[in-house]
């Protein structure tokens, strides 16, 4: 049997475009390519709606939503000249992650219409406008805003169900990342009122024929496992959805450190290791 060889269908973020990320993004492609990567989705973070979904970082970096944009715009152009550059080493599929928020759908579209990606992850990161990931005291906010860590799981769902709906994004990304600071994850996301907000948002997914991003950053921060957690995982194998792995790599040293792990979870749950391209037709 010819063993699977490394791709991410969502990665590539660098500290060139990213403030919370390290290394240029020529040298995570030069990473990727060194790696015998043969094609690598890059999907760096969209750029915020307005200057009131700026993070803490860029604000300490003195950015607003206008040079953000611009640098979004910087980071197309990098990653398209990467692309034609290194086309002999590796494929790049340039794309980018969205948010989802109080008109970030508009927003999204207007992106894709000015520059054309390749694909987009649909990513949520934010319940009640509040960016749930950035930190233990925002992912405490939101909980308290949706009535506890029940209403936070239900609320994240719904919003991710919506942006599937509205975007059809090729790639949904780190699908339960709504776990991250939640120690009772495994018994939360089994709790019969989330889990069939789950089911249904995976049969939309099935529906639609898109991608599970198997997202490999928890392993790189020392946790069990990735997102997809084992129970939607396996539900996910068990309704044909494609799953390919996605490194969401921040920096040189976390590219295909997890592979091999990845590649021996979706084979025990019997997944097939065919990966598929993240771009509607084959190249």
């Amino acid at each position: 049997m010819q063993r699977p060889y490394p791709v991410s269908v969502h990665g590539g973020h660098s500290g060139q475009f990213c403030g919370h990320a390290k290394n240029s993004l020529e040298e995570i492609v030069l990473a990727y390519i060194g790696q015998g990567y043969p094609w690598v989705g890059i999907t760096e973070h969209m750029p915020p709606v307005s200057d009131d979904f700026v993070y803490p970082e860029e604000k300490g970096a003195g950015l607003d939503a206008g040079a953000l944009k611009d640098r979004f715009a910087a980071y197309m152009q990098v990653c398209r000249h990467l692309q034609t550059k290194y086309a002999r080493d590796i494929r790049l599929y340039v794309g980018f992650e969205t948010e989802t928020c109080t008109g970030s759908l508009d927003f999204v579209n207007a992106l894709i219409n000015t520059f054309s990606p390749d694909y987009v992850v649909g990513s949520v990161h934010h319940v009640k406008d509040i960016p749930f990931d950035c930190s233990r005291s925002c992912y405490d906010q939101a909980a308290n805003r949706c009535g506890g860590l029940d209403g936070l799981y239900a609320a994240y769902f719904d919003l991710q169900y919506e942006m599937i709906q509205a975007l059809k994004p090729r790639v949904v990304g780190h699908l339960d990342i709504i776990r991250i600071h939640d120690p009772d994850y495994r018994s939360r996301l089994c709790m019969p009122i989330i889990w069939e907000k789950i089911v249904r948002n995976l049969e939309l997914i099935k529906q639609l024929d898109l991608i599970l991003d198997f997202n490999l950053r928890p392993l790189s921060r020392g946790e069990d496992e990735p997102y997809l957690s084992t129970p939607i995982l396996k539900k996910a194998c068990d309704m044909g959805i494609d799953i390919v792995p996605g490194d969401d790599s921040h920096e040189v040293d976390t590219i295909g450190t997890h592979m091999q792990k990845a590649v021996g979870i979706l084979q025990a749950a019997g997944m097939k290791t065919a990966w598929r391209k993240p771009v509607a037709s084959p190249g």
